[in-house]
């Protein structure tokens, strides 16, 4: 693996969360940083937990107010807009431009 030095300013109290880290797990600590980098860019696009959380409620919320129809009702629906699409959708009184 290629290397690149790099200069990066932080403030004390990351400094010293580096040095404890890098002390206790016996490791440099540039070696501390590219795993805690690694670890957080595969975290990147995970919900957090109370995102994850707030989607259920909502999703617990949302699905008792979808309507109970039956499969042969909806299947007509679907079978009728299909047909009014090819048919060139809804007539109205208006030309489209």
């Amino acid at each position: 693996m290629a290397k690149a030095k790099v200069t990066f300013t932080l403030d004390e109290a990351t400094v010293s969360r580096l040095k404890l880290a890098a002390r206790r797990l016996d490791k440099p600590q540039s070696q501390v940083v590219r795993e805690a980098i690694q670890d957080y860019s595969e975290r990147i696009g995970r919900l957090s937990e109370s995102e994850r959380l707030r989607l259920l409620e909502i999703f617990d919320r949302l699905v008792p107010k979808i309507p109970a129809r039956a499969v042969s009702e909806v299947d007509r629906e679907i079978h009728s807009l299909r047909r009014a699409r090819r048919a060139g959708g809804r007539r109205s009184g208006r030309r489209a431009r």
